[in-house]
């Protein structure tokens, strides 16, 4: 079953971007309101968590939509290994407290699952894995401060709360961040890059981080490239020193309008 779901979330992202860019809304009335929708479609060699330290290890796919207004959105995402076994399925709601020109804050929230292969015996001692869902829920909350056209600086923080027995019970993340975004490099292709440093703690077992995003773009088709690569600088968190993925992406986005 799990492995119609992947083709089946393409054709719903895939239709859902091509009746909004088909609608066309008269946006020269300003007591009109804006809505958007948007969303991205990404395929990766090794799929990587909200905490960039996780990865699932294996090929992925990744669906994110965001549905809402300029200040609050409903953007879930659902994240399924190539093989079509669910991975996290996340339900953020957030809201932009503070939208001016140079100073921005988001607070955030969600419900998630994640999917863990558990194994176990049948009645006749033959070995099985089935999926053992587990819930969280978390907040955060996202200052950034537009220093230029081009940069940006920020912190992030997340706290997350284990719901299910056996899962971590306290999780924070913090991240301080720059955004460098638009840097030509050849004619309409651009590079964004997105470094940050942050410190991980996980029911008292805690290290510090250090991961980048790259991704490189052109203003003329609705694909990207990105790269991420996280590295470990100390850290009592069992884990790998260095992981790294490359992913296709394709985004599209429409802001609507009405009255």
């Amino acid at each position: 079953m799990t492995q119609k779901i992947i083709p089946f979330l393409c054709f719903v992202f895939l239709f859902v971007s091509t009746n909004a860019k088909a609608e066309d809304f008269n946006s020269g009335d300003s007591t009109q309101k804006t809505y958007h929708i948007s969303g991205a479609v990404a395929v990766t060699q090794n799929g990587f968590s909200i905490l960039p330290m996780f990865t699932l290890g294996k090929p992925a796919a990744i669906f994110d939509l965001s549905v809402g207004s300029d200040r609050i959105a409903f953007e879930p995402q659902f994240r399924f290994s190539l093989e079509g076994r669910p991975w996290s399925f996340i339900f953020w709601f957030r809201y932009k407290a503070v939208n001016q020109k140079k100073f921005k804050f988001s607070i955030g929230g969600h419900p998630s699952v994640a999917f863990r292969n558990t194994s176990l015996y049948d009645k006749m001692g033959v070995p099985k894995t089935v999926l053992n869902p587990q819930q969280y829920f978390a907040t955060e909350w996202i200052p950034s401060y537009q220093v230029s056209k081009k940069v940006s600086l920020g912190m992030y923080y997340l706290v997350s709360q284990g719901l299910t027995e056996g899962t971590n019970h306290r999780t924070n993340f913090v991240t301080v961040n720059a955004v460098i975004n638009n840097v030509l490099l050849a004619k309409d292709t651009y590079l964004r890059f997105f470094p940050q440093i942050y410190y991980l703690d996980i029911d008292g077992v805690d290290g510090y981080y250090i991961t980048e995003t790259l991704t490189l773009s052109n203003k003329h088709i609705p694909f990207t490239i990105s790269s991420i690569m996280n590295k470990k600088l100390r850290s009592r968190i069992p884990g790998d020193d260095f992981v790294w993925n490359i992913s296709l992406n394709y985004l599209f986005n429409k802001q609507l309008k009405r009255i």
